[in-house]
């Protein structure tokens, strides 16, 4: 297993949650990134990220609405502005939500919001700040594909998975499984494209893990955010080109789309 080392890191969804216990575990790390970027929408009421903020130098909150596009534009200024020449080595695309709804009940309002967030988010995201990850492949290790060179991990689940339809009996949840699906897919066309440009990006399924989010179907799961963070950075460390595209658990199991 190689050591996750990267300088400089994006979380969106950084104020709660999965972003924020990465956030976490980012700042605890023997070798921690220079620079670790905590984005949300509202950062005056991201109480814990302010909390970490204060007693971490390195650790920079930013407004960041993954649904606006001139709000993703003034997000990668920012980060560019203070990375100074360098790149990014690690964006992680991690802002989410789930509504509780059934194949009869689902609204349009929610499908179209759902694919706004986890997958046009996600693409603008890549998109706009593909110049600080094309800065860091070109300028950091030159040994291959790797989390510590340049990355773009998008924080998928199972439940997006057409075979394994992870915890159907537990309710529909259809515009989170759709648009999760619709996440993978653009996952895989990624690493198509972008190992071309010597950045590797994966989907990886965190887990049915307690929380607001997890918990939303009324079933309460055993896995907890700080055992998920563990399990996904192990997997971030072990990340090669081999692996571009590809679809993974926290546990770093190969999952089917």
């Amino acid at each position: 297993m190689g050591v996750l080392e990267p300088s400089s890191v994006l979380v969106t969804g950084a104020n709660r949650g999965l972003g924020l216990e990465l956030v976490r575990q980012f700042l605890q790390m023997p070798k921690p990134p220079q620079m670790l970027f905590a984005t949300c929408r509202n950062p005056s009421v991201a109480q814990d990220l302010r909390e970490l903020a204060a007693q971490h130098s390195n650790l920079r909150i930013l407004r960041l609405d993954v649904e606006s596009k001139a709000s993703i534009q003034e997000a990668f200024v920012s980060v560019k502005d203070q990375l100074k020449g360098l790149g990014l080595n690690l964006l992680i695309n991690n802002a989410g939500r789930v509504f509780s709804s059934s194949v009869f009940s689902e609204s349009e309002e929610n499908m179209h919001l759902l694919y706004q967030i986890h997958v046009i988010g996600s693409l603008k995201m890549s998109q706009t700040f593909l110049p600080l990850l094309k800065k860091a492949a070109q300028t950091g290790p030159q040994d291959g594909l790797s989390c510590n060179r340049a990355a773009v991990i998008n924080v998928s689940s199972a439940a997006g998975s057409i075979t394994t339809l992870l915890g159907w009996e537990y309710g529909h949840i259809l515009s989170y499984r759709c648009s999760k699906a619709a996440l993978n897919m653009l996952t895989q066309c990624q690493g198509l494209v972008l190992k071309e440009e010597g950045i590797l990006c994966i989907a990886i399924h965190p887990g049915w893990v307690q929380g607001e989010m997890g918990s939303s179907s009324g079933y309460m799961p055993t896995l907890k955010k700080e055992e998920s963070v563990q399990g996904m950075l192990n997997v971030f460390s072990t990340l090669s080109e081999e692996n571009s595209g590809g679809f993974y658990s926290w546990e770093g199991k190969v999952l089917p789309w």
